[in-house]
């Protein structure tokens, strides 16, 4: 049901964006006044395309809550890990002999440390 309505809802949405883009501009909006084309005239207030704009904005609010509505009181309220990192794997134990560690040789440095000044 929600899937179903939100597909009708995109296409509302699209069907809103189609009639928008295919009004008449007017230029300077409700204050460019004077004109008796305007969209306060009745000519222009019985436009196909002004009353297709008020009732598709209509059904796009009206659904926009419903949608909300079913949204918020779904029961999946649970959070998806499907995608989440998983850890890297546990390496097991080398069963074999222990590899020989090398030795690495060190600077020399003097045992009584004779050369390292005090602080006084």
């Amino acid at each position: 049901m929600f899937t179903f309505l939100l597909v009708v809802h995109a296409i509302i949405a699209a069907l809103l964006v189609a009639v928008i883009l295919m009004q008449k501009s007017e230029g300077g909006g409700l204050t460019s006044g004077g004109s008796p084309s305007g969209l306060m005239s009745a000519r222009g207030a019985a436009n196909f395309l002004t009353r297709a704009t008020a009732v598709l904005a209509g059904l796009f609010v009206v659904m926009s809550i419903t949608l909300a509505v079913i949204a918020a009181t779904r029961g999946g309220n649970e959070i998806d890990t499907s995608r989440a990192a998983t850890p890297p794997a546990q390496t097991a134990p080398a069963t074999g002999p222990a590899p020989a560690v090398q030795p690495t040789t060190l600077p020399a440095t003097p045992a009584d440390n004779s050369a390292v000044p005090l602080a006084r």
